[in-house]
């Protein structure tokens, strides 16, 4: 008995199971679903790579946290003192980078599988959907402006430094 003759069986004895099976067996409604979901997967996929840069700083940051807490014991001078202070600040600033961030890819999958949803319930959720989108957005931008405040603490730190 293949899956099909399985999940036909079983609409035959759950009028829900066959209304689903109704609704999922058109090919081109299928293919119109994965369309939408195309732009918020690319989104998606663009999250992930600022996600990288930014785990990527923020590890040299912890690292260099790390390297010079070690000579704290034993010979940590001010201007190191002053360094941690500072790559304290830009790691606080990167995790909420990354916590934003993530909770924006969260919301992004969510709207994706909602878009699958919607096209197979009776349900009107397009605002819902919408509503999403637009919190998707805003963690965006958020987590965005707190690596946007670390790059700049960084770059007005490096000029201190010199």
């Amino acid at each position: 008995m293949t899956l099909v003759d399985t999940l036909a069986a079983a609409a035959v004895h759950t009028p829900f199971a066959a209304e689903i099976l109704e609704r999922t067996a058109s090919t081109p409604r299928v293919q119109q679903v994965v369309q939408l979901s195309l732009a918020p997967a690319f989104l998606l996929s663009g999250i992930g790579a600022v996600m990288n840069v930014i785990m990527s700083r923020m590890i040299w940051i912890s690292r260099r946290i790390e390297n010079i807490e070690e000579k704290m014991d034993t010979q940590r001078t001010a201007k190191q003192a002053r360094e941690v202070g500072w790559l304290m600040r830009r790691r606080k600033l990167m995790q909420g980078a990354i916590m934003f961030s993530t909770a924006s890819a969260v919301m992004i999958s969510a709207v994706i599988m909602l878009l699958f949803v919607s096209a197979y319930i009776t349900s009107q959720i397009g605002t819902l959907i919408a509503a999403m989108w637009v919190l998707t957005m805003l963690l965006l931008v958020t987590g965005l402006g707190f690596f946007l405040l670390e790059s700049r603490l960084a770059a007005i730190g490096a000029v201190e430094k010199d």
